[in-house]
């Protein structure tokens, strides 16, 4: 199988990017703005940002808006040019929408390329409030993009010590490190939070920092004490430790036992619908995918929409898969694997 699938490894993107609500006092246009954002619906956006300009509404929050909008257009110069209008419209005081608006601007030099001005953008965060553990976190993640190994573990070494206990944030070091080839030094880290914190660590964690380990019998173990507790999460790692070591099988029944339960989980159904096409049943895969489309508050809604499409290719529905792949790139405009999956669509 191509390795096509999207799963729920870290992006860079996904976490640097802060919340999308405006204020609850927002004026008409800048509300249309931020709700036609939300359903992604992004060229729509801008056009009601720009007449949020035109009428003189809040015109920070409306460069602000206007430049989540052009993120999500993948017009990343135009999102950095409205970030700094919006820093430039400050009074002067350091409010809490500077710090969020630096985190955009980021973000959008980041993804433009821009990996020195997006350092740079963290240095001012950090020269405003030097507590900010997100900033450490990200930009150590541009340092690492930037080359600069040695910057980019001190600032996670930063977040380690400010936030020792938080092991989400461990994995997030190591899976950005593994990203990078440095995956020993990235697993430096969940091992030593596992000798330091072992006595204080619940079994759900254990057994995630075993998963990434690739100590998959430990990881086993642990994670079956912590899916007793009826946690989603449990059983997505518990199934992720299985489908590690091709049993993709058991891991169906891990994902189904929780599914059975009557708790829908779009995660659980993501990971089901692949461990279905690893199966070779390509019917089962796409119901899946399509269950876990159908829930409200669907944070994985680009995976799923990508599984979806593939899961069709697979059953041979080409232009099926190929009007579904257009839609995603209209979301999606900046996934260059979905162009090429597109342009392969487009000659069958």
């Amino acid at each position: 199988m191509r390795n096509r699938l999207k799963t729920m490894a870290f992006l860079l993107s996904a976490n640097m990017v802060v919340g999308l609500t405006a204020c609850a006092d927002a004026p008409v246009n800048t509300t249309q703005g931020m709700q036609a954002i939300q359903a992604m619906d992004y060229g729509t956006a801008v056009s009601f940002f720009a007449q949020a300009v035109s009428e003189s509404e809040d015109l920070r929050q409306a460069f602000r808006g206007m430049g989540i909008a052009y993120m999500g257009l993948a017009d990343y110069e135009q999102a950095t040019a409205c970030f700094k209008q919006a820093l430039y419209l400050s009074d002067g005081l350091v409010e809490s929408m500077d710090y969020d608006l630096n985190y955009y601007l980021a973000v959008a030099y980041a993804k433009s390329g821009h990996m020195s001005e997006a350092e740079e953008t963290y240095n001012a965060i950090l020269g405003m409030k030097s507590d900010e553990v997100e900033a450490y976190f990200l930009r150590g993640n541009v340092r690492m993009g930037l080359g600069k190994f040695t910057e980019a573990q001190e600032d996670f070494n930063q977040v380690v010590q400010m936030a020792p206990q938080d092991y989400d944030r461990l994995i997030q070091i190591f899976q950005v490190m593994d990203n990078y080839g440095y995956t020993d030094q990235g697993k430096s880290y969940l091992q030593a939070a596992l000798e330091q914190g072992s006595s204080r660590m619940s079994a759900f964690d254990k057994g995630r920092i075993y998963y990434y380990l690739g100590e998959y019998q430990q990881a086993y173990t642990a994670l079956e004490e912590a899916r007793k507790g009826g946690g989603a999460e449990a059983y997505l790692y518990l199934g992720r430790a299985y489908e590690a070591t091709g049993d993709y099988n058991y891991a169906a029944n891990v994902y189904n036992a929780y599914l059975m339960q009557g708790t829908g989980n779009a995660e659980i159904y993501n990971q089901l619908g692949i461990c279905e096409l690893q199966k070779g049943e390509y019917q089962k895969a796409l119901d899946a995918f399509q269950a876990g489309l159908k829930l409200e508050d669907n944070d994985i809604l680009q995976s799923l929409s990508f599984n979806e499409i593939v899961a069709y290719e697979y059953l041979g529905d080409f232009k099926r898969a190929a009007v579904l792949m257009e839609n995603y790139l209209q979301n999606y405009p900046d996934d260059a694997n979905a162009q090429r999956e597109y342009d392969f669509l487009r000659t069958r």
